[in-house]
């Protein structure tokens, strides 16, 4: 029996190219790695070289304590925290409503979705300052997640209501016959078969909130207020001049969450991404 030797070919060239994209999405992170290794002399050098030749942790250090980047960092995930649990209490019924919900209000709350989507943060920023400056929210982590909860809902919203799709419906009716309501059903029965989906869209927020910048620099002008992100950007001086070292530390430690979050719940996130894509 002859084996072609064109499905192990094509296999090893999937692996490479697959290698390959990996390679290029992880390399800024690698060379953020590499600067944040390097002392002040290393990184002034023509020819800079991934390995570091003057391996140093002095860089952490200076963003860690010299520019107080745990304080900000504490802020961002208290901001993020709260939008991320606010966005998915509201979205878990609101959710429920679209996917079962056949009639009008099924056709606006899509639409309104969808139109949310439309508008560049640039053309809202200044009536949102105008509206947050009258509720008094203006500068203060309330008024942070409010912004946050809002940006974030419309999209978590559509992720979410596709889960709901794919949950059966019998098991609702069998749960009606029981006796249950439509808030004992959502919370006995679709509440806990949406726990992926509710992982995924509750992530979702929390790194939306905890990587925005946009918001946070409108918002926010008391230092000891500062979210991580918009901390950041005082390594920049006045001149110009960046302390690259240190930034390239803080970056690193700043995205660090994120790639723990992900880690720690990944088979989550593939079970309720199959979920909504395939029973939706």
């Amino acid at each position: 029996m002859i084996v072609s030797p064109r499905p192990k070919t094509a296999r090893t060239a999937q692996y490479v190219a697959l290698s390959a994209y990996i390679l290029f999405l992880g390399f800024p992170l690698l060379w953020m790695l590499s600067v944040s290794l390097k002392g002040p002399r290393e990184l002034v050098e023509l020819h800079p070289h991934l390995i570091p030749q003057d391996f140093t942790l002095a860089n952490f250090g200076t963003g860690l304590h010299e520019y107080g980047m745990l304080h900000d960092a504490w802020n961002s995930f208290k901001v993020a925290s709260l939008t991320a649990v606010i966005v998915t209490l509201i979205a878990i019924p609101a959710a429920y409503v679209l996917a079962r919900q056949r009639g009008l209000i099924s056709k606006l709350g899509l639409g309104w979705i969808l139109l949310s989507q439309m508008f560049p943060l640039i053309l809202i920023i200044i009536p949102l300052f105008l509206v947050l400056r009258d509720l008094h929210l203006v500068d203060s982590h309330a008024g942070l997640v409010f912004v946050y909860v809002v940006w974030t809902l419309p999209f978590v919203l559509w992720m979410l209501q596709s889960y709901v799709r794919g949950i059966p419906r019998d098991l609702e009716e069998a749960a009606m016959v029981d006796g249950a309501g439509r808030f004992g059903v959502l919370r006995t029965v679709i509440a806990p078969l949406l726990a992926p989906g509710i992982v995924v869209t509750a992530l979702f927020a929390f790194i939306q909130a905890w990587n925005e910048f946009f918001f946070a620099l409108v918002l926010l002008s008391t230092p000891s207020l500062t979210t991580l992100p918009l901390a950041l950007a005082r390594f920049v001086g006045i001149e110009g001049i960046v302390r690259l070292g240190p930034l390239a530390a803080s970056a690193l430690l700043a995205t660090l969450p994120s790639l723990l979050l992900f880690t720690l719940i990944q088979r989550w996130l593939t079970k309720g991404l199959l979920s909504g894509a395939v029973k939706g």
